[in-house]
């Protein structure tokens, strides 16, 4: 791997929001025609001989279709063409950003692109407008073999896989190399006891993780239960609560980041405040997956929510309905290894897949945040009726309101509101 120029990773950006869909809509019954990835085997490149001749329509981002980023899309389906010598194959291109592929593809998915690129919060948007396949055979195995659990995660609702996922989003820890060790940074209170620690704690985005850090869980263990709904309940909550009281009182805890906190020698945030980041710290900049925590004297890993952007076959084209197996498996080359690496080499997107070592501590801590210190963000319709009820904990410990005293009733009184419907 090539090295990346670090002040340039602000790039990273584009078309990487500070956090995911707040609200996801409820999803439609069914597969919705999306098969199973063609069957069988599901995306091998070996087409097993089998003459096919197929115009394919591929949807990306601008930059991705770039020739100042190496026109990584025409590059990597003219490889793929290069690959299947048994397929004559003519590539038709379009402009969708990730965050557009709901409303292109849903409009009128017969119209839309056999394959396209995503974000993953729009899945059940997308099978409910019958415009993206369920993924099986060996394109799935793949996917599970080349990612982490956490990421499979991001593309799974109701049990089945829907997307080749290509990059991760998320969040970690930025810090100052002269302040904190390398041990230091593994322990959220050995940092406390080092330097100043901002953390957005009034952010319904950030907060979770301590809790989920204690064993609360969200629609059950990997977010796919849907009857599960919230646990913020019981002994393993208000512990968290106790512990976020006294974060609260720690003199060198400051809620917010290093740019409300102008001391703050450690401050979390994503691929986004980079350049934030590396203003406040300039070569003494360190960037790690978040650390843990301790709890009733043992330490507890913090989770951030975590979601990805992904290749998705669409199944209501004339393309899937005669050789699904040709969507598929340019999905599942779009999202492989050595695609993964171009995409990271040209335009800088951070992999997911497992089988690539990046070189640089930015691209090494989303995926470890990826690997192990994040959950998937749900996508349950009910997970709307999360943000406001932990929003409004966090702003209550900032404000002191919270105490020691009432914090197994606030916290039982948080767990009820999330798991109440706003509409009865």
């Amino acid at each position: 791997m090539k090295n990346i120029n670090l002040s340039r990773r602000q790039v990273l950006a584009l078309g990487l929001s500070g956090a995911l869909s707040m609200a996801l809509a409820a999803c439609g019954g069914g597969n919705n025609g999306g098969g199973d990835g063609g069957s069988g085997d599901g995306g091998s490149t070996d087409g097993g001989g089998e003459a096919v001749e197929a115009t394919i329509t591929v949807w990306g981002p601008q930059e991705d279709q770039s020739a100042d980023n190496g026109n990584w899309l025409q590059t990597q389906c003219e490889a793929f063409a290069a690959a299947h010598p048994e397929w004559t194959l003519t590539f038709k291109y379009g402009v969708c950003p990730e965050g557009d592929a709901k409303a292109n593809i849903g409009t009128d998915p017969s119209a839309g692109a056999d394959v396209y690129m995503f974000a993953n919060d729009q899945i059940p948007d997308l099978l409910k407008a019958g415009g993206i396949a369920k993924l099986g055979g060996g394109t799935l195995d793949a996917i599970k073999a080349n990612n982490s659990e956490t990421t499979v995660n991001t593309v799974t609702y109701e049990g089945a896989v829907y997307g080749v996922p290509f990059t991760g989003n998320t969040w970690f820890m930025y810090y100052d190399k002269s302040v904190f060790s390398d041990e230091d940074i593994k322990s959220l209170d050995a940092m406390l006891g080092k330097g100043k620690v901002a953390f957005p704690l009034d952010n319904s985005w950030y907060i979770a993780s301590f809790y989920v850090a204690n064993g609360c869980t969200l629609f059950g263990a990997n977010g796919g239960d849907a009857a599960a709904g919230f646990d913020f309940s019981g002994d393993k909550a208000v512990a968290v609560t106790n512990y976020l009281v006294d974060l609260i009182a720690n003199p060198n805890f400051s809620n917010g980041d290093v740019g409300t906190n102008a001391d703050a020698k450690a401050f979390f945030s994503g691929t986004w405040d980079y350049q934030k980041a590396l203003d406040a710290y300039g070569d003494n900049l360190g960037i790690a997956a978040a650390p843990s925590i301790t709890i009733d004297g043992e330490l507890k890993q913090m989770k951030a929510f975590a979601g990805s952007k992904a290749i998705g076959v669409n199944p209501a084209t004339a393309l899937y309905g005669s050789n699904p197996q040709v969507a598929v498996a340019l999905a599942a080359y779009l999202g492989g290894t050595e695609a993964q690496k171009a995409h990271y080499e040209t335009r800088n997107i951070i992999p997911t897949d497992v089988n690539i070592t990046v070189d640089d501590p930015l691209a090494q801590a989303q995926m470890d945040a990826m690997s192990f210190a994040s959950i998937v963000q749900p996508l349950q319709a009910d997970m709307g009726n999360y943000w406001t009820p932990a929003e409004s904990m966090g702003k209550e410990l900032v404000a002191g309101t919270v105490t020691h005293d009432n914090a197994a009733e606030k916290t039982e009184a948080m767990n009820t509101s999330m798991n109440t419907s706003a509409v009865q």
